[in-house]
C-alpha cells in the first residue's frame, strides 16, 4: 500500500448553499450562537469542542482541544489547570486563537485574541458545578508534568477521594478559567469545486464589520 497515493486520493466535494451576508447576523457572537445552536441540533459529538493554539516564551505552537464551557459578549470561555502547559503559555503570552471544526456540517469557526483570567468567583462557580470525579481529578493531576505510570494517577485519585471523603471539595488555587476576548471571528462554510465562503469579522472602533476573503 502507498499510503501517499491513499492520501491524495481523498477528497470531498462540498455542496452547501452559499454563505450571504445579508443572511449574517451584524454581531459575530450573535452569528456564531445561530451556528453554534445547529451543530447542537444536529447531533454531532461534543459541539463545543474547540482547538485551542497558544506559543511559548520561544515562540513554539502548541494545539490541543479543551471544551467551551461559557460564551457571552465578553468572550469565550474554557477551564484548565494554570500550571498546565497551556496555562502556562496563556500566562506568559495571553493571547490564543480557537478553532471550532464542525466538519459534518462542512463548517468552521476560528477566533483569536487577547487572553484573561477569570475572576476567582467565576472560577470557583463553575468549579462547584462540576460532578464529583472531575472535581477530584482536578486536584489528582499536576496536568503536563511527567509521572511514572497510570498506576501513580489512580494511586493519586485514592489518596484525594479519601481526603475529601466527608468533606466539601475546594477549588484549587492553581485552577481556573481564562476568557478568549474575540478580535477576530472568522466563519468558513464549504461550496463546490473548492470556491469556499470565508466571512471575517474584525472590530473598528469598537464596532463589528466584516470582510470576504478568498478562500
Amino acid at each position: 500500500m502507498n499510503p501517499a497515493k491513499d492520501l491524495k486520493d481523498l477528497r470531498v466535494d462540498y455542496g452547501r448553499d452559499p454563505l450571504v451576508e445579508a443572511q449574517l447576523d451584524p454581531d459575530p457572537i450573535m452569528q456564531f450562537q445561530r451556528w453554534f445552536d445547529e451543530a447542537s441540533a444536529s447531533g454531532i459529538p461534543e459541539p463545543n469542542a474547540m482547538s485551542l493554539a497558544t506559543v511559548d516564551e520561544q515562540g513554539q505552537p502548541a494545539c490541543r482541544t479543551v471544551l467551551l464551557k461559557g460564551l457571552d459578549e465578553r468572550g469565550f470561555v474554557f477551564f484548565t489547570n494554570y500550571t498546565s502547559r497551556k496555562g502556562k503559555h496563556l500566562t506568559e503570552h495571553p493571547s490564543a486563537a480557537l478553532l471550532f471544526p464542525w466538519i459534518a456540517l462542512q463548517r468552521q469557526v476560528e477566533i483569536t485574541g487577547p487572553v484573561e483570567k477569570l475572576s476567582e468567583e467565576e472560577s470557583t462557580a463553575y468549579f462547584d458545578s462540576r460532578p464529583r470525579g472531575s472535581r477530584i481529578g482536578a486536584w489528582v493531576s499536576n496536568q503536563s508534568a511527567e509521572i511514572p505510570s497510570r498506576q501513580y494517577l489512580l494511586d493519586r485519585n485514592e489518596e484525594f477521594e479519601r481526603r475529601f471523603a466527608s468533606s466539601s471539595i475546594p477549588r484549587p488555587d492553581f485552577w481556573g478559567g481564562f476568557r478568549v476576548i474575540p478580535e477576530t471571528i472568522e466563519f468558513w462554510q464549504g461550496g463546490h469545486d473548492r470556491l469556499h465562503d470565508r466571512i471575517r469579522y474584525g472590530k473598528k472602533n469598537r464596532t463589528w464589520f466584516h470582510v470576504r476573503l478568498s478562500p
